[in-house]
C-alpha cells in the first residue's frame, strides 16, 4: 500500500523541512509539497528534503487538489505545513486500511505546547471526530485515493474545505481516528489567544451552518499560518 503525503505551503521556510521529514519518517512513499507562490526559501528547503515540489495558485483546497492529481499512491495523506507525524503514522494507516470497509480518517493531535488548555483542545477535537465524524485538516486527513476522487476532491473554497469534504465523506463511511499523534504547532492560538481563537472558530462554524458561504467567511478568519487562507 503506497502512501502519498501532500503538503500545501506558502512561505513556510520555518517549518517545511520538519513537515516533509516527518512524512518520510512516518513511512510515506512520496511527499509532494504544493507551493502557492512562496517568496522565501520554502521551495529550496522542500527540495533539499527530497520532496517533489509543484507550483500552484494560492489556496489550500486548490493546492491539495493539485497534489492529489499528481500523487501516485493508493492512499492520500494531507498534512498542513505546521504539522508533522509521529514515525509510526504510516504503519497505523496501513494496518487500519487492511480492512476494506475503512475508507479514511485522521489522527489524534499533540499540540506542541505544555499548557493544560491545549490538552483540552486535543481532547475536544478527538471527540468531534468520534461523535460527529468530522476530521479537520490539522488532524492529518487520510483517504483512499479512489474515494477522494469519487468525492470530487476538496471543494474549491477559501475556508472550511476540510469540513465540507468530510461532510461528504461521512455519508460513505465513518472516519477512523488513529492514535498518531500528529504534532501541531500552536502558532494559531499563540497569535490570537486560545479563547479568542476558539470563539472565532465557533462563530464561523455557526455562520456556515446558517448558510453563509465559506468564501464570504474567509475575510473574517485571521491568517494564522503562512498560507494566507
Amino acid at each position: 500500500m503506497q502512501i502519498s503525503a501532500i503538503i500545501p505551503a506558502v512561505n513556510e521556510a520555518g517549518g517545511i523541512e520538519r513537515a516533509v521529514q516527518g512524512a518520510w519518517e512516518a513511512g510515506a512513499d512520496e511527499v509532494l509539497v504544493v507551493d502557492g507562490g512562496s517568496s522565501d526559501a520554502t521551495v529550496e528547503l522542500a527540495l533539499r528534503s527530497r520532496a517533489q515540489v509543484l507550483s500552484s495558485a494560492r489556496g489550500r483546497a486548490i493546492q491539495q487538489n493539485l497534489g492529489a492529481q499528481h500523487a501516485t499512491g493508493d492512499v492520500l495523506l494531507f498534512l498542513h505545513a505546521d504539522n508533522w507525524l509521529d514515525p509510526d503514522g504510516g504503519q497505523q494507516i496501513r494496518e487500519m486500511l487492511v480492512d476494506q470497509s475503512i475508507l479514511g480518517g485522521g489522527f489524534c493531535q499533540a499540540i506542541d505546547a505544555p499548557q493544560y488548555w491545549y490538552r483540552w483542545i486535543e481532547g475536544g477535537n478527538a471527540w468531534r471526530v468520534r461523535l460527529r465524524g468530522l476530521v479537520y485538516g490539522d488532524q492529518a486527513i487520510f483517504m483512499r485515493t479512489e474515494v477522494f476522487q469519487k468525492l470530487g476532491g476538496f471543494p474549491q473554497v477559501k475556508l472550511m474545505e476540510d469540513l465540507l469534504l468530510m461532510r461528504k465523506f461521512r455519508r460513505l463511511a465513518k472516519p477512523i481516528l488513529l492514535p498518531g499523534p500528529v504534532h501541531v504547532h500552536p502558532r494559531r492560538w499563540q497569535r490570537c489567544g486560545v479563547v479568542q481563537q476558539t470563539l472565532c472558530n465557533w462563530s464561523l462554524l455557526g455562520a456556515q451552518w446558517l448558510g453563509i458561504a465559506p468564501d464570504r467567511l474567509a475575510r473574517f478568519y485571521p491568517s494564522h499560518d503562512q498560507t494566507q487562507i
